[in-house]
């Protein structure tokens, strides 16, 4: 019996176009949208907007100044700050030093009286006991005279150390908790100083002033952005691949990005698949991709080629052939 040669021939058309479908041509196309990661620049403290140099659709270049915030509150606290920090350190260098030369003239000043008066007393004594050898005066006036030399001998010596304390820095105790408090000072400056510096934002990398959120006079909340930044280099395509074309790329490959109004196509490299399949892109710009399951995959351009992606514009991608 002969075999009918025409469902045969049916079934191997049948098999070539599924080997097509998972193995797709370079010309295909997926649908996609660019897309630009931001730079959100918020106001660290809570103050009013002064200045806004800048405007939306703007490029700045890095260190650019953006916004300004009021500062006069930092400023005054840390002026007082500043002022503190002087006192403590003033306070710890007078405890590390011990008393000023001013103050230790007058002390060795009564020393030098007390030595002279030390000196006659020993003088009286001696003369005193001569005189009561050859009984001239009374063992009380003696001993008297023995008595003064004592009073003078004993005062120079508590002058003679308030000299040698004087010289000396203060206790231990009381450096360590001068120099804490200095520390403390120096601290709180240095916060404040920071808030001070929080009021001047400037742009951390070129970039195009995408959106402003604030107008001079508001008062912006601690945290909130301000204005938003788009850089060159922060622009991409993100677009779609069936499940049956997602094998046949991988991170590095090059695609063709296209748009209308951009020029002629652009390369971009791949940089990310995602490991996760959708039943549908979160914005859809082709009705063919409703039904099928996708991957979503991103794409970077050159720097040069950046600029022309604008985030929301409808792109289409083709896979380039493999070098």
């Amino acid at each position: 019996m002969a075999i009918d040669s025409f469902p045969l021939r049916g079934l191997l058309v049948m098999a070539g176009l599924a080997v097509q479908a998972c193995s797709p041509a370079v010309s295909e196309h997926w649908p996609g949208y660019a897309e630009g990661e931001y730079i959100q620049v918020a106001a660290p403290v809570t103050a009013r907007l002064q200045q806004l140099p800048v405007q939306a659709g703007q490029q700045v270049q890095a260190d650019t100044e953006l916004f300004v915030l009021e500062a006069e509150l930092e400023q005054a606290q840390a002026a007082e700050a500043d002022a503190r920090l002087r006192a403590a350190r003033a306070q710890q260098a007078n405890l590390d030093t011990g008393r000023r030369p001013p103050e230790l003239a007058v002390t060795q000043a009564q020393r030098e009286q007390a030595i002279a008066l030390a000196t006659q007393a020993r003088r009286d004594v001696t003369r005193v006991e001569q005189q009561a050898q050859q009984g001239f005066v009374s063992p009380a006036r003696l001993e008297e005279a023995r008595t003064q030399l004592q009073q003078a001998e004993a005062h120079l010596a508590e002058l003679e150390a308030a000299l040698v304390v004087a010289k000396l820095p203060a206790r231990e105790n009381e450096r360590q908790a001068s120099r804490a408090s200095a520390q403390a000072s120096e601290a709180v400056l240095q916060q404040l100083r920071w808030r001070e510096r929080q009021a001047h934002q400037r742009a951390p990398v070129a970039a195009q002033v995408s959106e402003v959120y604030y107008r001079v006079g508001e008062l912006v909340p601690a945290g909130q952005p301000v204005l938003a930044l788009l850089p060159a280099d922060r622009r991409k395509a993100r677009f779609f691949v069936p499940e049956a074309a997602v094998a046949t790329l991988q991170a590095g490959q090059a695609v063709e990005v296209s748009c209308d109004g951009c020029g002629s196509p652009m390369r971009a490299t791949i940089t990310r698949i995602a490991t996760q399949p959708e039943y549908t892109p979160p914005v859809i710009y082709a009705n063919s991709s409703r039904s099928r399951l996708v991957f979503m995959v991103e794409a970077r351009p050159s720097l040069s080629d950046a600029p022309r992606l604008q985030p929301g514009q409808p792109l289409q991608v083709r896979a380039l052939a493999k070098p």
